[in-house]
């Protein structure tokens, strides 16, 4: 009988992440996580038997308190972002994907653990892929991309926290593997069919459409099974609804 897993989730009150929290738990992962206010988990999952809550800031705690928390983890989901609103764009911390990522991948590391731990991040497709591999995207886009990096700063902190692990974690890293998950457009709705593609399948002025709960479903994927895993490890796939394009990789 498999061993139960367990996941650290980060960002698990958000819109994606309560969705990605309670299809952890209905596939009887056992989750820890790290939360601002537990009073904001969904009601329906915050007594569950498997499912431990930290109320802490990430980036408050500190290293020993991490690293515990860390340890004996299978893998970390991160689907903390910036809140849409004047205040969550442009006030502090500017760098908040950025910053808890690389806090979670050093702790992961410091625990040298015996197996590599999984880390799942939730970005955007605004992120790019280096050595321009999303070729749909032109020489305008990627100017305006560059132009919104430098005004916005939750565009600029999504791709700091990619190229961290893109540059410093790499595909080789002995205690960290990584898989970064780029949706589209998000929309509510329920788990659907959808496709995944190795880069980019819309512009910018066109661009596709992701369900939240199909988001969080491909991470769970990506926690619970191997095949999955194997083939998106050390990638940046992009998430779209079925039918949002002709384009697909299986």
């Amino acid at each position: 009988m498999p061993t139960q897993q367990t996941v650290l989730l980060v960002g698990g009150t958000g819109r994606t992440g309560r969705r990605a929290l309670r299809q952890l738990l209905d596939r009887g992962v056992s989750v820890r996580a790290i939360v601002r206010s537990g009073g904001k988990l969904p009601p329906d999952v915050a007594g569950a038997s498997h499912l431990t809550v930290i109320e802490a800031s990430l980036l408050s705690l500190r290293d020993e308190e991490l690293q515990q928390h860390l340890r004996g983890c299978d893998a970390v989901i991160s689907c903390l972002g910036h809140v849409l609103s004047l205040k969550g764009i442009f006030g502090p911390p500017r760098d908040l994907v950025t910053r808890a990522t690389m806090r979670l991948c050093r702790g992961v590391e410091a625990l040298q653990p015996p197996a590599p731990v999984k880390f799942i991040l939730m970005s955007s497709v605004s992120v790019n892929r280096p050595g321009g591999l999303d070729t749909r995207r032109g020489s305008f886009e990627r100017a305006l991309l560059w132009m919104l990096c430098g005004v916005l700063p939750p565009a600029k902190d999504n791709q700091r926290a990619a190229d961290f692990l893109l540059e410093k974690i790499g595909p080789h890293d002995a205690y960290v593997e990584w898989a970064i998950v780029r949706p589209d457009s998000l929309l509510e709705g329920e788990v659907s069919e959808y496709a995944l593609h190795e880069g980019l399948v819309n512009g910018l002025f066109a661009p596709g459409s992701t369900n939240l709960a199909n988001v969080a479903h491909f991470m769970c994927e990506l926690v619970t099974n191997p095949k999955t895993w194997a083939g998106w490890k050390s990638k940046l796939p992009v998430i779209t609804n079925a039918g949002a394009s002709s384009v697909t990789t299986p």
